[in-house]
């Protein structure tokens, strides 16, 4: 990809925006409501981009810019479920604030960055380009997988319209 950095950097950008607002408009049964069982909901997707954000990413762009390497990261083990204390509005603020702060650090990278390397502890060596590459697809993976929650209340009420959803479509297993 010839326009990487902008490209990553205006992808995650707009991520913490879609989170506001999804978060301010609509009813918290709808964003905690998985896809499936087994399935992450939409509020448990914005926790791992939190997580991450908090966590991963920015920690590990920092370690390729230093020349370190860095552990593997398990959301299973290491992340956190959404705090009853706190709204998804909040919790998305909070990722947003995060997410600026990661922005800034991403403006500090330059193309002349994108060979440094480091060694993952599961996967090996991994260049910081490709780590950007990840960045912005782990961003949008985890915002389809949220919508993928929030349409199957609606593909399920569609009536004839349901056929036209089946990409989509996740089965309820109760």
């Amino acid at each position: 990809m010839d326009n990487l950095l902008p490209s990553v950097q205006t992808v995650l950008a707009t991520t913490p925006a879609r989170w506001l607002s999804l978060t301010e408009m609509l009813p918290v049964e709808l964003l905690t409501r998985p896809a499936a069982s087994g399935e992450w909901s939409a509020l448990e997707c914005l926790q791992h981009l939190l997580d991450t954000e908090l966590l991963v990413f920015p920690v590990r762009l920092k370690a390729l810019l230093a020349g370190q390497d860095f552990q593997a990261y398990d959301p299973d083990a290491e992340g956190t479920k959404p705090a009853a204390s706190q709204t998804a509005a909040e919790i998305a603020q909070q990722f947003a604030e995060l997410r600026a702060a990661s922005l800034v650090l991403l403006g500090q990278v330059t193309p002349a960055d994108f060979d440094r390397i480091a060694r993952h502890s599961e996967l090996g060596l991994v260049t910081l380009s490709e780590l950007l590459h990840e960045w912005a697809g782990h961003d949008l993976m985890h915002t389809v997988q949220a919508e993928r929650a929030l349409m199957q209340p609606f593909i399920a009420g569609c009536g004839p319209w349901r056929p036209y959803f089946v990409d989509h479509e996740m089965a309820q297993k109760n």
